[in-house]
This record gives structure tokens, C-alpha cells and sequence, in this order.
């Protein structure tokens, strides 16, 4: 049987921790990156013998994923995150398939949200294919400030079964994230020299919303799917309103271009992105 690593980075995940660990009993090496946690988080890790590596300054989260696969004692990575689970559908599919040897250089896994009291299987943010199990002598952590994921080189497979997302602790969270996320985003493509104009600002939104909530079946879940639509659509405004911003001000004296370069420093968080599906 392939042995497996399972990967977690953290910051005070005290609440959280303690059933994505159970979930990922299976594996042969629990492994949780801590970037100082100030609460129980680590306790709780060595309590559920996982093996617990503490790395600070905070570099950024493309970084500090990168250094925690590096840390691992296997090639094969499961990576999760604190707010995700492995269901025992999923934990079965991939016993099985490290039974007889991987066969591929990675596999996408379909990720299932709970939010506002239900599994959210519509809008952008279901299936939401996510590379977390791969080998990482093949590929790895890939992005800049936001959108980090998993690439790797040779073929990649899907598994059917899910993992599931609890991202949010409800609107007053999922706006606050949005916010974050937002501004990270505009900042970043500002960086890249994206540019943006008046027909995107209207018309990517309510292409949003429509997507959401009528092409991927929003409709279907009442309340709740209107709300997902509804600050998807929002998410797409913010950032490009925020990237308007930006290209029409000029920077705060003293900063000039660089003024995304301590980006990368902010606080880890088990955090969610809206724009396509929650992190």
C-alpha cells in the first residue's frame, strides 16, 4: 500500500481541528504545519497523534503550503484544510486506489459547502474540483496572493466522492471573507496589469447572478441559493470595483507600485473565496 501523508496548515484551529484529524486517520502520517498558533491548536494535533511543525513568520499561503508538503515524510500528499473533512465514501475510494499504486500523478476531488443549514449542490460553488491528493514529486502548490492550487505534471484523475466544506460561520463571516478577498484580488491583478471598464463592472455581475442562479440551478435551493447567487454576483462587483479604484487613484505617497507587497503577510486563515466556491 502507497504510504500517504495527510497535510494540514493552521492558525488557532482549535474548534475546527479536531474532526478534519479524525477524518484523516487513515493515513499513515498526520502532519499539521502551524504557523504560532496562540490557542490549543497544537495540543489538540499531538493529542490526535499527529505530528506537529510550527513555522513562523507567516510567509504567505502558496509558501506555507509549499513548506509543509516539503515537511512530509511521504511523496504521496492529501492536503486539507481545517474546515474540510474527508467523508468515509471518500476515505474508501482512496484506500482502494492506494491499495494497487496510484496510477496517476494527482486526483481532483469534488468538494461539497455547507452553508446557512444545507449541502449546496448548485451555483459555482458545487462541484468545486479541488487537486488535494498528489504526488508531490511531480508538482505541487502553485499561485500568488489568492486562488493557491495545486498543479502538477502527468495525468490527473477524479475521484467520485466528496470532501466536505464548512467555509462559513454565517453572512456576517461569508461578507467579511468577501471583503478580504476582494481586496487581495484587485490589488493582485492591479499588480499583473489587469485592467477593467464600465461594461465588465455591469455586466460581469449580473452574469453572475444569472449563472448562479439559473444555469447552475440556485433556483433549486430557495433562500439559500439565492444568497449564494446573490454575494457571488456582489463578489464580482466588489473586485472589480476595487480594481477600478486602483486604476483611477493614484497610490497612497511613499508607496507607489509595491502597494501589494505586504500582501502576502496577512494572517493564515481557513478562509473562503466566493467568487467561484468557498476555500
Amino acid at each position: 500500500m502507497t504510504p500517504l501523508s495527510a497535510v494540514i496548515i493552521t492558525r488557532n484551529e482549535e474548534q475546527r481541528l479536531p474532526e478534519a484529524l479524525r477524518s484523516l486517520a487513515f493515513c499513515d502520517e498526520l502532519l499539521v504545519f502551524d504557523a504560532g498558533s496562540t490557542d490549543r491548536t497544537r495540543e489538540i494535533a499531538e493529542a490526535a497523534g499527529a505530528r506537529v511543525v510550527v513555522s513562523t513568520p507567516w510567509p504567505g499561503f502558496v509558501a506555507q503550503r509549499r513548506k509543509a508538503v516539503a515537511a512530509a515524510s511521504h511523496d504521496w500528499i492529501l492536503a486539507l484544510d481545517a474546515d474540510e473533512r474527508v467523508t468515509p465514501a471518500l476515505r474508501q475510494e482512496i484506500e482502494a486506489a492506494r491499495t494497487v499504486g496510484f496510477t496517476h500523478a494527482g486526483y481532483r476531488v469534488p468538494r461539497v459547502s455547507f452553508y446557512l443549514g444545507r449541502w449546496i449542490r448548485a451555483t459555482d460553488w458545487y462541484p468545486d474540483f479541488q487537486l488535494r491528493l498528489f504526488d508531490r514529486t511531480r508538482g505541487g502548490w502553485e499561485g500568488a496572493l489568492v486562488h493557491e492550487s495545486v498543479h502538477v505534471t502527468g495525468p490527473v484523475a477524479r475521484l467520485r466522492a466528496e470532501i466536505e466544506h464548512r467555509p462559513y460561520g454565517g453572512i456576517d463571516d461569508h461578507l467579511r471573507r468577501i471583503n478580504e478577498y476582494t481586496t487581495l484580488w484587485a490589488r493582485q491583478s492591479h499588480a499583473a496589469g489587469r485592467r477593467t471598464n464600465l461594461l465588465e463592472l455591469m455586466g460581469a455581475p449580473f452574469w453572475a447572478l444569472v449563472r448562479n442562479y439559473v444555469l447552475r440551478r440556485g433556483v433549486l435551493l430557495g433562500r439559500v441559493g439565492l444568497t449564494v447567487s446573490v454575494l457571488n454576483a456582489y463578489y464580482t462587483f466588489a473586485k472589480l470595483a476595487k480594481l477600478d479604484e486602483l486604476l483611477n487613484q493614484p497610490p497612497p505617497a511613499g508607496q507607489g507600485s509595491s502597494a501589494s507587497a505586504g500582501l502576502a503577510s496577512s494572517s493564515p486563515r481557513q478562509s473562503s473565496r466566493a467568487d467561484v466556491a468557498p476555500r
